[in-house]
């Protein structure tokens, strides 16, 4: 297949990287030092599965220059992905198909609407990683998963073709959803909760499960997530709160999600499509969502300020 990663990040980075150590044909859509990186010394990549190294890797700024391609791996943050899906468009031909891994539940139907349904599957991944300098990314925590299907949940060659390619790359476990809907959703119950409960506290994975108080506030906020998803259709069962939460009791004690991440480094975050977007999917479900509310309000204006919308005196 030739494949572009749009965004070639911790999350790109690492699971574009391990498709071009299968011998895949991989294109790397990156920007500034990290491109310049990338281009000079190869893509390096620590990870807990095996460290490996690209290089040469082919990687670009200018997605026109790729040319016309069989898959769009999407790397970029939620907020990113307008601009990223109208940049993509050189690379998009009749049977290009383009994959998010985006946190949040809206970034399909961002592509949808920005590149027709018949080009965009759903898809998620699980994987603790983080860029750590320009063209090193290191994997840190959990076992890398990458889940993808079609959006009316039907079976399709395109996404056996793509199985087949990730079954070819060391250190990663790569399945098609029976419905890809329900595996976003059950994500998203994680990671906004973790996100937004890490951003306010401050304090990493190990803090918020041992200390009491904050262990609870992270139930409640993913039993609201839970709420949200049932009122509007999505089959999540009520045990998935417990089953999340003891995935969480597994984590690497200095864990911390990207979100809180940029939200601590006073970068542009996913506050939007994760806290935000529980705020707003429960509005439009009926559900009242408080603890996702005062998350979502109370880091706003620190996420304007680094916007440039906002100047603190």
């Amino acid at each position: 297949m030739r494949i572009t990663v749009f965004g070639a990040g911790s999350v790109g980075g690492y699971f574009g990287g391990r498709l071009a150590q299968a011998g895949e044909d991989v294109v790397f859509i990156a920007r500034g030092d990290h491109l310049g990186a990338i281009q000079t010394r190869g893509l390096r990549v620590d990870s807990i599965a095996g460290d490996f190294m690209i290089d040469p890797a082919n990687a670009t700024d200018d997605p026109s220059e790729t040319g016309i391609v069989d898959l769009v791996l999407v790397g970029v943050n939620a907020w990113q992905l307008p601009a990223a899906a109208e940049a993509m468009r050189p690379m998009i031909g009749a049977e290009t198909f383009v994959v998010p891994l985006a946190n949040g539940v809206e970034a399909p139907s961002q592509l949808v609407d920005a590149l027709g349904a018949k080009h965009v599957l759903g898809g998620l991944c699980r994987i603790m990683s983080a860029r750590v300098a320009p063209g090193h990314i290191r994997h840190s925590g959990m076992s890398p998963v990458i889940i993808f299907g079609e959006l009316d949940g039907g079976p399709s060659e395109r996404a056996e073709r793509l199985r087949q390619a990730f079954q070819h790359a060391q250190g990663v476990v790569a399945s098609i959803a029976p419905d890809i809907r329900v595996a976003l959703w059950e994500k998203f119950l994680f990671i906004a909760a973790l996100s937004g409960v890490g951003a306010l506290t401050r304090a990493p994975v190990g803090v918020l499960r041992s200390v009491p108080e904050t262990r609870c506030l992270l139930q409640a906020s993913m039993q609201e997530i839970l709420a949200v998803a049932q009122a509007l259709g999505i089959a999540l069962p009520p045990e998935k709160v417990a089953e999340t939460m003891s995935f969480v009791d597994d984590l690497p004690p200095s864990g911390t999600a990207s979100m809180q991440r940029d939200v601590m480094a006073g970068r542009p975050s996913e506050l939007e499509s994760q806290s935000g977007a529980v705020v707003r999917l429960g509005r439009k479900a009926g559900v009242d969502t408080p603890i996702h509310g005062v998350i979502y309000r109370g880091l706003l204006p620190q996420e304007l300020r680094a916007r440039d919308r906002l100047e603190f005196a």
